[in-house]
């Protein structure tokens, strides 16, 4: 058998990020080739995503960010199955990892990011080889990203929940995008304003509207002006502009906006919460 030196384990476990022990096992059972050990760590990753295929990987970190120029923003989010998993250290540094890949490539979409490169390997093999350390199921699971003239990210502590956010113009006052940020994290609107409201979750509002009344006992005449404003209730608790400022509920976001800065206006925004 050949000698193993600690000099060997410590390179294969900073570029690996497996245990002392199963890093020593892996050169060992490869006669001291590097290449070999490092191979018999990643299909050890991949022999548990195969064993753990129909495990719910639902804790994990959620991440967002933007580029140095506030032009660009990313969200990912790496699931594993337990929270002590989704608080360590090395676990995280690769969800960032990730982050910081998305945000200098912003790839087309989740597939496309997973075959970015992470170091020598791609996202997917380096997220498949983690999975040899930490012993869990883990899933990249979604990627959203943004481009914008200004953006703004916000992560709530924890790594469970994160936003980013655009705007049509530079932010002069910062606290006013991180107020706009946090609005999404906390009252997780569906679209910015009304307009943007999906059709079909239009006709699906009216028809819990119309059913509701009809339960109630209300005259069928009158089911579709109470549908009516049922929905515009939820326009007004669902979409960002309309929702009342959870700093100051006496004013819609779009009014603390204008009281900012009269042309100052939200373009986009993604969130991701894993409780939702």
């Amino acid at each position: 058998m050949a000698q193993i030196t600690a000099a060997e384990v410590s390179k294969l476990r900073k570029a690996t990020g497996a245990g002392m022990m199963d890093c020593k096992k892996a050169l060992e059972e490869a006669g001291g080739d590097y290449d070999k050990a490092v191979e018999i760590i990643r299909k050890k990753g991949q022999a548990i995503a195969n064993k753990r295929s129909d495990r719910e990987a639902s804790e994990g970190a959620v991440l967002a960010g933007v580029t140095a120029d506030n032009k660009k923003g990313a969200l990912i989010v790496l699931n594993c199955e337990t929270d002590f998993v989704a608080k360590n250290e090395d676990f995280v540094e690769l969800a960032k990892s990730i982050l910081d890949v998305a945000l200098a490539k912003l790839p087309a979409d989740l597939e496309a990011l997973k075959n970015e490169k992470l170091g020598d390997k791609t996202i997917d093999e380096a997220v498949v080889e983690r999975m040899g350390v930490t012993g869990e199921k883990l899933e990249l699971s979604a990627y959203e990203k943004i481009e914008a003239e200004d953006a703004i990210a916000y992560i709530h502590p924890g790594n469970k929940l994160a936003t980013v956010v655009g705007f049509n113009k530079k932010v002069s006052d910062v606290q006013v995008a991180k107020d706009v940020a946090m609005q999404v994290a906390a009252m997780n609107p569906v679209s910015i304003d009304k307009d943007d409201v999906p059709a079909d979750v239009i006709e699906k509002e009216k028809e819990i509207g119309r059913e509701q009344a009809r339960q109630e006992g209300k005259a069928e005449n009158l089911l579709d002006r109470i549908a009516e404003g049922k929905l515009n209730k939820f326009f007004k608790e669902s979409t960002l502009l309309n929702q009342d400022f959870i700093k100051e509920s006496k004013q819609t976001v779009k009014q603390y906006l204008q009281e900012a800065d009269k042309d100052l206006k939200v373009t986009a925004f993604k969130r991701y919460s894993l409780s939702d």
